[in-house]
């Protein structure tokens, strides 16, 4: 991995970590400093997360981090429904193969066992984050559609648009494990659609899905003060 590629993902996870309050100014001296860089690969950094829209041009200090309102995320859910429901299609007329199938089921088995257990602990939702991100990406990979791979792939850099993004939110509020149980069971609905090469079914599934994402983001909203505990990078969405 080259050194700009290197520094842009180290100065991403700063950002979604919530290291930098939004407005907060974006140095490149200070950055270059505190990755131990120089600061050309920072400059080509800061350009990226600008394209991605992590971080905005301030013509007076440069780049600054940027404030989302709960619409803009709210916003590239959906757009994430609209993708995946076409990833869902491609995938369901190409026919699902015997290895993408078994790995899909070896997610739904994951799922079902995390969903099965006694007490939903931070280990389980890491274990359910891991399986639920697993289960999308074989999706994505298997549609063949580079395109859409890369339309995807950027919408997911934004804050809290990919599929587990808000995961971590659940355990703080009620209803945690009901909804947890309504999206894997949605995976099995989604794998039953591919299945059966019902590509129509599938997507409409796929875009349907997003919908408990949407449902987290206004958990999350309603109790900010716990979700910043748990995720500080939603310090980044305003009202």
């Amino acid at each position: 991995m080259n050194r700009h590629k290197t520094v842009l993902m180290q100065l991403r996870d700063l950002v979604l970590r919530g290291e930098f309050a939004p407005g907060a100014r974006l140095g490149e001296q200070h950055l270059a400093e505190r990755l131990g860089v120089s600061r050309t690969p920072v400059r080509a950094a800061l350009v990226s997360l600008e394209q991605e829209g992590l971080v905005e041009a301030n013509g007076t200090v440069g780049y600054v981090v940027r404030q989302y309102t709960a619409q803009e995320i709210a916003d590239a859910i959906a757009v994430r429904g609209h993708l995946e429901g076409m990833v869902a299609r491609l995938v369901a007329e190409h026919g699902l193969g015997r290895q993408l199938a078994r790995e899909l089921r070896s997610c739904l088995d994951e799922g079902d066992s995390v969903v099965a257990a006694h007490s939903l602990m931070v280990e389980e939702y890491a274990r359910y984050a891991a399986m639920n991100d697993r289960f999308h990406g074989l999706l994505v990979e298997a549609c063949g559609n580079r395109a859409l791979q890369r339309a995807i792939e950027l919408n997911n850099k934004l804050p809290f648009a990919a599929a587990s993004a808000l995961l971590p939110t659940q355990g703080a509020f009620a209803l945690d494990r009901d909804s947890m149980t309504y999206a894997h069971r949605q995976h099995h609905m989604l794998f039953d659609a591919l299945e059966r090469g019902e590509g129509t079914r599938a997507q409409a599934l796929a875009a349907e899905h997003v919908e408990v994402a949407q449902y987290n983001l206004r958990q999350a909203l309603e109790h900010r003060n716990e979700s910043e505990s748990l995720l500080p990078a939603f310090r980044l969405v305003g009202s």
